[in-house]
């Protein structure tokens, strides 16, 4: 007997054509989906390049500091996004994100994103003031994509600060498995740009296979 999977898939690219994270977390989750043995994997989508989530506001923050039963009904429409966005996260079992670097970090999307799902009543509980996640047993794939290499061992790997914060990010709301297939010299000659797309694609598809 298998046990039901559920996979949340976060599109974040600003470009909704021609772009390279969108093309690979596609191909992941239809090879992921593929080798379900019946029905059971299931896939919720959530496309924040496309629609983006507001960054929060004063009200949002009063709501977030309120205790729930004393929320105004104003509080209330505007953490309401919010309470959705983690609803999605608990139903899910494992996340794929498909992050091209901007700027060296996350987009200003998935960053709106996390502030959002990031609060102590709902993803973390505060043990002896230190923060302790509630999406414990739960794991992360991140497809990211850039135009230069910023690996461990290069020049540029001091300016990569993408992969570190989404690492102690997750890690906050109790998610320690964090596994990053990376899509890099994207701005280089055609034949290097789809030799790194392939390499990434194999690897997701390999990664499908058990993940």
């Amino acid at each position: 007997m298998t046990t039901q999977q559920t996979l949340l898939q976060i599109d974040t690219s600003a470009r909704l054509e021609g772009s390279y994270s969108r093309r690979l977390t596609q191909a992941f989750v239809k090879a992921w989906l593929a080798e379900a043995e019946s029905d059971d994997r299931q896939l919720i989508y959530r496309d924040i390049g496309k629609t983006p989530v507001p960054a929060i506001d004063g009200i949002w923050a009063a709501a977030y500091e309120m205790e729930p039963e004393l929320r105004t009904a104003e509080m209330l429409g505007a953490i309401a996004l919010s309470d959705e966005l983690l609803d999605e996260l608990f139903a899910a079992d494992c996340y794929v994100f498909g992050v091209p670097m901007y700027n060296l970090t996350i987009p200003a999307t998935l960053k709106a994103y996390l502030d959002q799902v990031v609060r102590r009543d709902r993803t973390l509980e505060f043990i002896s003031g230190k923060p302790q996640g509630r999406l414990k047993g739960k794991k992360a794939l991140v497809i990211t994509t850039r135009k230069f290499n910023y690996r461990e061992g290069t020049e540029a790997a001091a300016r990569n600060f993408l992969e570190p914060y989404l690492k102690a990010i997750l890690k906050i709301m109790g998610i320690e498995e964090v596994t990053f297939v990376v899509a890099d010299q994207l701005a280089a000659e055609d034949e290097v740009k789809e030799a790194s797309l392939a390499q990434a694609e194999a690897d997701l598809l390999e990664l499908a296979r058990y993940w």
